[in-house]
């Protein structure tokens, strides 16, 4: 079998007295969404970052390909081909769509002794740009500043500039969030466009998006994995029913993949 593209072991973060990560184990594999759930305060956001490098774990440790990457920084970790969007679009809103793109291509050809060259002459870091613009649909809006763009063409264009960097995982947290129908439903036609090729980890409170998208979901509660499995195994879970609606899956007929399980919010 081929080698998990990331995997975490037992990672663990402790904030003084407080644990907000708890022996948790996830396995991203190439051509999966594994999708990572939980009630607000549930650890998600605090695991990202630990996969992300923003945080250190505590203990535990982080595989990149088989190779233990639990010491690297996030630029070392961006670098060896992690990428990760945020709750909130991260983008240069005074630049082009097309210039946030090829910021994020030149980041991973840095050349610090050519000062007084011009990078808007790399023909690869454009061409790496277009192609990255063109993959999230936003090919006809290169050229507009990106603090015009629509919420929705926002969250495309940061995973443009993820996808510019060259990375084959993309860790996703909460891309539909604030988006309508239609946004929404872009999003998810560009993340199954994505899935072959990358393997990805989704943090998102949409469920009709998770269980369309997901092949793996990972529910968390108070820091630790409390269910890992296919949607249909989590759908059905009793105890995943428990944490989230404070009741029995006995109690009445288990809620359809679309019904929201998780209360709206981004403290997760």
């Amino acid at each position: 079998m081929d080698e998990p593209v990331l995997v975490a072991d037992r990672l663990t973060r402790r904030f003084g007295g407080l644990t907000a990560n708890q022996d948790v184990n996830l396995v991203l594999e190439q051509g999966e969404v594994h999708a990572l759930l939980g009630p607000n305060g549930a650890g998600k956001s605090t695991c990202v970052n630990l996969l992300s490098g923003e945080l250190p774990p505590s203990a535990g440790r982080i595989l990149l390909g088989g190779r233990d990457i639990t010491g690297l920084d996030a630029c070392r970790r961006s670098r060896a081909g992690i990428g990760r969007s945020f709750q909130r679009s991260n983008i240069f809103d005074a630049f082009t769509a097309l210039e946030n793109c090829r910021l994020a291509a030149q980041s991973r050809a840095p050349r610090p002794w050519r000062v007084f060259s011009d990078a808007r002459s790399r023909r690869d870091l454009l061409e790496r740009a277009h192609a990255a613009i063109e993959q999230v649909g936003l090919g006809g809006r290169a050229d507009c500043v990106a603090g015009t763009l629509s919420h929705g063409e926002q969250r495309q264009l940061e995973i443009a500039m993820v996808l510019a960097t060259g990375a084959r995982v993309l860790l996703l947290d909460e891309p539909l969030a604030g988006m309508g129908p239609d946004e929404s439903m872009q999003m998810v036609a560009l993340l199954k466009t994505l899935r072959p090729t990358h393997a990805i980890l989704l943090v998102e409170h949409d469920m009709d998006a998770v269980f369309e998208l997901a092949d793996t979901i990972t529910v968390m509660v108070d820091g630790r994995v409390l269910e890992s499995g296919s949607p249909e195994r989590i759908r059905s879970s009793p105890e995943v029913r428990l944490a989230y609606l404070g009741q029995d899956i006995d109690d009445e007929p288990a809620p359809k993949a679309g019904v929201q399980l998780v209360a709206e919010g981004r403290d997760g």
